[in-house]
């Protein structure tokens, strides 16, 4: 019988003084590690959202059922092990003995049911799974019992879900809430705490060490193996200006950034006390996300114009510089150098791509007027360049631009109104995600079609659920690529997302520290005084 895992094949992807004085004089510099992330953490709930900064932060203080290893094999990781019925149709899990929340409570099987079912109201794969779900319930407190409608082959596969939006436990009381609410009160059974009293949004985010974190006993591989907290405490510092960021790292005064400015790289390579590497061997994808539920691209003719303005080149060099060695461009939906990254499937990515073309397409398809607003980060070095770089493009080939500059933090937020822009919505934004993140049709929520209940933007195509259903029963690779060069066609056609290109990220962090896991963000387990 033919088995396949749902990421087989992707393995081979491709000095002035900043910081707080009160900081510099802690005597604990050995037991605390200070890292810059990306962004701000303005989103607790890494169920809620898909920003790749509330992920890592829910990397800390959740924990998963299984973790998708560095091989990308789904691994027990909360879990002790499992059992399947004959017919495929109910699957039992067993939870390892002595997990404990945060708060002290042991972690039981019914905080596990309720949060995968939480997280499937959310997620995409987490939806496809949930159709073929009859109950998730728990046969006893440390016994998970999944019961299927039709068996599931990639099962454990969703469950190790490593990139937005992962299946993490938290107790049942939280896992109750409303998926489309957002939690605040933040209590996992990770190595971390999440310190609610130092947490100032725009400023710091502080976790301690879980003493009563149980570790596998295996080395960490991944999101997988042994999650060893070595420092007691690791502090967040939102740097938004990558300049201060940098000289913080060259300084002493932070330990780790996750994503210098390209253009800063060269200067952190000369300093011996820093190393500068790629953690994510996978690759990362910029995308920009059109509003389907509001005019004007509620018109597929309007959205069309939208794609056909895209320079991907232009959008790479705005926030990557001229080193293609980082970047290329790639014109399909599903990355490129994997196995389903087919190139120029729609006829809009034919020549000539230009902008008197899309104007001519903007003119016929009927456009009124309506306003556009580009929700935009400037506190996102590699976001906001886009979203000025859309704004001045569109307002060539003749759109109602209003280019509402914010934070990231802000942008993470609105993007969840469905209300017309008049009412605080918005038209376009643009953001980025690993390769993992789309890598075929159950993981990506770029080609999707469930409308109202699917990812930011909304696109809604009935024909696109057909295919995502099909991808999943194929009898065998050559189905499943067929399948998924007609949905990802299909998705540029309708242009239910437009793809701006595909790129490395370095990260830096000082000498002083060590034991980084590759993976698709960086992990907090592992990294330890050098």
């Amino acid at each position: 019988m033919y088995r396949r895992h749902l990421f087989a094949g992707a393995a081979g992807l491709a000095a002035s003084s900043v910081l707080p004085a009160p900081l510099l004089a802690q005597g604990s510099r050995a037991s605390t590690l200070r890292f810059v992330p990306q962004a701000n953490l303005t989103a607790l709930d890494p169920i809620w959202t898909s920003a790749i900064v509330t992920q890592m932060h829910g990397y800390h203080v959740f924990d998963t059922l299984y973790g998708m290893d560095g091989q990308l094999r789904p691994r027990p990781q909360m879990a002790e092990g499992h059992e399947v019925s004959a017919n495929g149709l109910i699957w039992r899990i067993r939870l390892r003995d002595g997990l404990r929340f945060h708060d002290g409570e042991p972690v039981r099987a019914a905080d596990c049911a309720a949060s995968l079912a939480r997280w499937s109201k959310r997620d995409p794969f987490g939806q496809i799974l949930a159709e073929r779900v009859e109950e998730w319930r728990a046969a006893d407190d440390r016994t998970l019992e999944i019961r299927l409608k039709r068996p599931f082959a990639l099962l454990l596969d969703a469950l190790a879900k490593p990139d937005a939006n992962v299946p993490f436990i938290m107790p049942e009381r939280l896992a109750r809430t409303d998926a489309n609410t957002q939690i605040s009160e933040m209590v996992g059974s990770g190595p971390y705490r999440f310190i609610r009293a130092e947490f100032v949004s725009g400023s710091r985010v502080v976790y301690e060490k879980f003493d009563g974190y149980r570790p596998r006993n295996e080395p960490a591989d991944g999101a997988a193996g042994g999650k060893v907290a070595h420092y007691q405490r690791i502090e967040w510092h939102i740097l938004p200006d990558p300049a201060t960021a940098a000289a913080a790292l060259q300084a002493g005064e932070v330990d780790w950034i996750d994503q210098p400015l390209p253009d800063l790289i060269p200067t952190l390579q000369r300093n011996r006390n820093i190393q500068v590497d790629v953690l994510n061997p996978y690759g990362i994808m910029s995308v920009m996300r059109l509003n389907h539920l509001q005019a004007p691209f509620n018109d597929r003719a309007v959205r069309q114009a939208v794609a056909l303005s895209v320079d991907q080149s232009e959008y790479m060099r705005s926030t990557l510089g001229n080193d293609q060695s980082v970047w290329r461009e790639c014109r399909s939906l599903f990355p490129c150098g994997t196995p389903f990254g087919t190139e120029n499937l729609s006829p809009l990515n034919a020549a000539p791509r230009n902008l008197d073309r899309a104007r001519a397409a903007l003119q016929a398809s009927g456009y009124r007027g309506e306003k556009v607003v580009i929700i935009n980060p400037t506190d996102f070095p590699l976001i906001g360049p886009h979203g000025q770089l859309t704004a001045d493009r569109l307002r060539r080939i003749g759109f109602n631009i209003e280019l509402a500059d914010t934070d990231w933090g802000t942008v993470v937020q609105r993007r969840a109104r469905t209300q017309p822009v008049e009412q605080g919505g918005w038209s376009i934004f643009h953001t980025f995600g690993s390769a993992l993140a789309y890598l075929n049709p159950a993981v990506s929520s770029l080609v999707k079609g469930p409308g109202a209940s699917g990812w930011f933007g909304w696109y809604g195509s009935p024909r696109a659920q057909e295919l995502v259903e099909a991808w999943l029963d194929a009898p065998d690779a050559d189905r499943q690529l067929s399948i998924a060069n007609e949905l990802n066609k299909l998705a540029q056609d309708d242009v239910a997302t437009v793809p701006l290109g595909q790129f490395t990220m370095r990260t830096a962090w000082r000498r002083s520290i060590t034991g980084h896991q590759k993976g698709s963000m960086p992990y907090p387990w592992g990294v330890r005084p050098a």
